[in-house]
């Protein structure tokens, strides 16, 4: 049933854009925009106008964009509980007031396939609250290594991705007020916290905007999104969705772990059965109960990538001095596979712009020896 996705009546769905977001992240210290890369040799192998990468290999010190949602909805949360309600504290100002409260400090739990685990033990670390990060055994030594160094505790298990979110969840819920758990994909109950992680992606979407105009982009035609549970698909659909321009918003999965397709095919959210890939922060089997209903409504396009795919889109962003792990380059093995697509290639002609999402670095999760 995975055969590529198309919902003709997409771009017409509208939602509210998300304001602000960026100021929070622009107080983080050695806060910078990621750059954005024109990219005319994979213009000319598409057969587009403009190909344009947006690389999130370095991003607040870390080689993932997933601190921007883990750092924001971390300082929504506890800033909450210091007179802050509406609004996330400056990190100084918020790890100031965990410092002077007192007491035993809260202990940040999350489930991970990677990057957003890394995510949450960095800013607990900046915080200086503890972290207890949980992954599956599948994942790459030097990830485990990477939220070790954070200064986190780590619990591995030996079962799929979805499992240890529960595992995690219950363990969080068992210890009380003692734990908080931040987990970027939504279950009835649990929305508050994944919302405000898929808001802190906004601040790629509003850089992006901003380096395309410097290229004098004036329309997007098309933005490629990897995807797991679909947080970073929500974001990315919420924003194109609420200016003048609607361009196509593709979502790139990996073959191995396809359970948004399956579920827009069926027109109903499904779990599905994963297996090891080398996309591993794609390795997720059940869709963000908060991503399900804006992702049918509002996401144009469905791929899957399979591991030869990505490993090739790997190198060949390489050869173009673009440092993508294979989960990033996942979207120029998707638009490759959309493109293939007779269907789908007049979609895309020869003045069209495409944004492609890199979302992590080699160093986030590096190829398999000998790959």
């Amino acid at each position: 049933m995975s055969a590529t996705y198309w919902n003709p009546e997409a771009r017409g769905w509208r939602s509210d854009r998300l304001a602000g977001v960026i100021a929070f992240h622009r107080s983080l210290p050695g806060y910078a925009a990621t750059r954005s890369v024109d990219a005319p040799a994979l213009a000319a192998e598409l057969g587009v106008g403009r190909v344009v990468v947006k690389e999130e290999s370095a991003r607040l010190g870390l080689p993932a964009f997933k601190i921007l949602g883990a750092a924001y909805a971390i300082s929504r949360a506890l800033s909450a509980g210091f007179g802050s309600p509406d609004r996330a504290l400056p990190l100084d100002e918020l790890r100031a007031a965990v410092a002077d409260a007192g007491g035993r400090p809260v202990r940040l739990v999350a489930a991970t396939d990677g990057n957003h685990g890394r995510a949450v033990a960095h800013t607990a670390r900046l915080l200086g609250l503890p972290a207890q990060i949980w992954f599956p055994d599948t994942l790459s030594a030097e990830a485990k290594q990477a939220i070790a160094d954070e200064g986190a505790e780590t619990v591995e298990l030996a079962i799929p991705y979805d499992d240890v979110v529960h595992a995690a969840t219950t363990s969080a819920q068992d210890a009380g007020p003692d734990a908080m758990l931040v987990q970027d994909t939504a279950w009835p109950g649990y929305e508050e916290i994944p919302q405000w992680i898929v808001d802190g992606y906004s601040t790629l979407f509003e850089e992006a905007d901003a380096q395309l105009t410097e290229l004098g982009v004036t329309d997007l035609d098309l933005v490629a999104v990897p995807v797991g549970v679909g947080s970073l698909a929500q974001a990315a659909v919420r924003h194109y969705r609420s200016g003048v321009g609607a361009p196509i918003v593709l979502s790139v999965e990996a073959s191995a772990a396809p359970p948004i397709i399956e579920s827009l095919h069926r027109g109903e959210p499904v779990s599905v059965p994963t297996s090891v890939t080398v996309m591993s922060g794609l390795n997720c089997g059940t869709v963000s109960g908060n991503a399900w209903p804006i992702l049918h409504a509002g996401l144009d396009a469905a791929v899957t990538v399979d591991e030869d795919a990505a490993i090739r889109a790997v190198h060949d962003l390489e050869a173009l001095d673009i440092d993508s792990g294979p989960c990033g380059a996942a979207t120029l093995a998707g638009v490759r596979t959309l493109l293939a697509d007779d269907r789908s290639r007049a979609a895309l002609g020869p003045d069209s712009t495409v944004l492609l999402l890199s979302t992590e670095g080699r160093l986030a999760n590096p190829l398999p020896a000998g790959r």
